[in-house]
């Protein structure tokens, strides 16, 4: 009978987490390993951290590896370690409530990957209070026949729109087949507020690029070339995967930060767990400036305003 491989302990900032089945396969066709993975995240601690730092966020666990099922988990179960920090979200719709992790350090995202964790994808607010979210993301996300080369050029034509408004964004690479734009805001509107100001940029976006991009709510009624610009993505409770968070893909894919002057050359699929700790240890966060700065949606919303005047409010049910 085989025995079962110990548990190790594993220094994580303040803390030292224990990770039971470090040799347990993740990532069957790149041979990678618990433990792998383990390191990956603290080779980039001081950038994960900052991505999640104090933010409710949901967990993509592989309790098999990705050969396995892949559970979504807001609750932190019990039995967590008594420095774990969390925060109270609730669900008015469904009359729920959780306490999902809230990262403030790096051992607790150690414990999350002990737990299994692959993908980290936190809400757009923080703790202080949850429904005042004080980060706008756009999000490229191609279309199944919509190739790389249309989103980078979109990228540009967003990166245009936010120098005109004099804002700052920081874009990273999806870990997919798109590209995120993240911009620090005030937190001083709520998620609906957040969600009307991101679609009125995405139709601005969509008027200077009409070949190439959709602000098309369904689905079905898109073109299958077209570049969606997710407004959606600002909603409550809806979340993406943070910078430096892993995706479960077997080619263990990255969502990773990078520089405007690396869009048109950059090629997603080489950012991975195997190649981003020695592009971290070069040029350090590439958001570790996001926080600097936050700006006022005030422009944004404005535009909202004259679209939905103009008979253009977004579909309600994308709530």
């Amino acid at each position: 009978m085989a025995t079962k491989p110990p548990a190790i302990e594993v220094a994580a900032g303040e803390h030292t987490v224990r990770v039971s089945n470090p040799d347990r396969v993740y990532f069957p066709e790149l041979k990678l390993t618990k433990l792998d993975l383990v390191n990956y995240y603290l080779s980039v601690g001081d950038g994960i951290v900052r991505a999640l730092r104090e933010r409710p966020c949901m967990l993509h666990r592989f309790p098999d590896g990705l050969a396995g099922e892949k559970v979504h988990q807001k609750r932190v179960p019990h039995g967590a370690p008594p420095w774990l920090q969390t925060v109270r979200v609730e669900f008015p719709r469904y009359g729920r409530h959780a306490n999902e992790l809230c990262v403030t350090q790096l051992g607790e995202v150690i414990w999350a990957v002990q737990m299994s964790t692959v993908e980290f994808h936190p809400w757009n607010s923080r703790r202080a209070d949850t429904e005042k979210p004080d980060e706008w993301r756009i999000d490229l996300d191609p279309m199944p026949d919509c190739g790389f080369d249309t989103v980078r050029r979109v990228a540009h034509v967003a990166h245009e729109v936010l120098d005109e408004l004099g804002i700052t964004g920081y874009p990273k690479t999806s870990g997919g087949r798109g590209l995120h734009i993240y911009v620090r805001i005030a937190p001083e509107h709520g998620f609906g507020d957040v969600r009307r100001a991101a679609l009125a940029f995405a139709r601005e976006v969509e008027r200077r690029s009409p070949r190439d991009v959709t602000t098309t709510w369904w689905r079905k009624d898109r073109d299958p070339e077209a570049l969606f610009v997710d407004y959606n993505q600002n909603a409550r409770d809806h979340t993406i995967a943070s910078a430096y968070s892993v995706r479960g893909n077997q080619r263990g894919t990255v969502s990773t930060p990078i520089r405007w002057d690396e869009i048109d050359a950059v090629r997603p699929d080489d950012l991975t767990l195997l190649t981003v700790p020695a592009r971290f240890a070069e040029l350090g966060d590439l958001h570790a400036g996001i926080d600097d700065t936050a700006f006022d949606l005030a422009p944004l919303l404005q535009w909202a305003e004259r679209d939905e005047r103009a008979g253009l409010a977004g579909p309600a049910d994308a709530e």
